[in-house]
């Protein structure tokens, strides 16, 4: 079974478009605490969220959880 990396992935792909929290979290009309939390493994993103995530990156789903 593949080891969900949600978390670490969102930074990554954040920093590789060198975009603050603050950025995405505007883009994603969430607070940028929201981001961080993702981020730090304390919550996860809502559907609609992780629908905006992907669209954002170029990224699957796949890709968000697992690579």
């Amino acid at each position: 079974m593949k080891e969900i990396r949600l978390a670490e992935n969102i930074k990554f792909y954040r920093k590789a478009f060198h975009m603050s929290q603050d950025k995405l979290a505007k883009l994603l009309n969430v607070d940028k605490r929201i981001v961080s939390a993702w981020e730090n493994d304390r919550r996860k993103p809502d559907l609609e969220s992780l629908a905006k995530l992907c669209e954002i990156f170029g990224e699957t789903l796949d890709s968000l959880f697992f690579e």
